[in-house]
């Protein structure tokens, strides 16, 4: 029974038919085969937007006319009856709506950011090690920018698997930490002072937020940890530019000499 209702939405399929089919199929694989072969063509001999425009036409040609032979080859090989189409739409329906089950959910998990708020335009977050601004929330991800000036889009799926990190969490403080290795010995009440300084006198730093110097004792030497507030968070790398260059510089005149780590007790400080 279930057969019948299975072969009852599909035509006879004649000779004439599969010529055409065939040759419909034919014409749409050339047509597709011959954009992605012009269209760069013609890209090569433009500048700026023109040719960013062409080349975005590529895919969006290669929808249009697989979207065409599909509408013009079904009314061939099916029956376009009320009932029929109400059956095809369903079953299209539920095989779309499971393979954009994640489209979906970060829909989703869009609508929940709106409410929560684990990151607005403007704040500095790190998704799955990827660590920038973000510049748009949109409806399905979140637009960043990293430091490198690279755009990456994270889907607000990212929201239900990944830990989000946000830096400065909608507020204009952000704070940052430059390393210092130094050997065991050596006046550490003294490097702490002169690392207090670099910061204080920084074009950059934030003077209302605090500055402090982290110390820990490691088996290859000393770990100073000098944390403070840039005046703007994307001020960050050029505050910890700053920090380092002269820090380095001042502690060069002090008795003190820096360690070197070997590779396994090398330590990763993010910023």
């Amino acid at each position: 029974m279930e057969t019948d209702k299975i072969l009852g939405l599909f035509k006879t399929v004649t000779s004439d038919a599969v010529i055409e089919i065939a040759l419909v199929i034919t014409v749409s694989v050339a047509i597709i085969w011959l954009s992605q072969r012009v269209f760069p063509w013609v890209a090569d001999h433009l500048h700026g937007k023109q040719r960013l425009f062409v080349l975005a036409m590529i895919p969006t040609l290669r929808v249009i006319v697989f979207v065409l032979a599909i509408i013009w080859i079904v009314p061939m090989v099916i029956e376009t009856t009320v009932q029929n189409m109400v059956a095809i739409l369903g079953a299209a329906g539920l095989a779309i709506g499971f393979a954009m089950k994640d489209y979906v959910s970060s829909l989703i998990a869009g609508i929940v950011a709106v409410y929560e708020l684990p990151y607005r335009p403007g704040d500095w977050i790190e998704v799955n090690g990827t660590y920038g601004e973000v510049k748009h929330i949109g409806m399905r991800a979140v637009e960043m920018v990293t430091p490198d000036d690279t755009v990456v889009f994270v889907p607000h799926l990212k929201l239900w698997t990944e830990l989000i990190h946000n830096a400065n969490n909608g507020g204009p403080s952000l704070m940052c930490v430059t390393s210092f290795y130094l050997t065991a010995d050596h006046d550490a009440h003294r490097v702490k002072q002169v690392l207090e300084d670099v910061a204080l006198t920084s074009p950059y730093v934030q003077l209302k937020q605090p500055i402090t110097v982290i110390i820990s004792e490691e088996p290859w030497g000393t770990h100073y940890r000098l944390k403070a507030y840039p005046i703007d968070p994307r001020q960050q790398f050029q505050f910890m530019t700053d920090l380092t260059a002269r820090g380095k510089a001042c502690l060069r005149a002090l008795p003190v000499r820096f360690a070197n780590l070997s590779p396994e007790h090398a330590v990763h400080v993010n910023p």
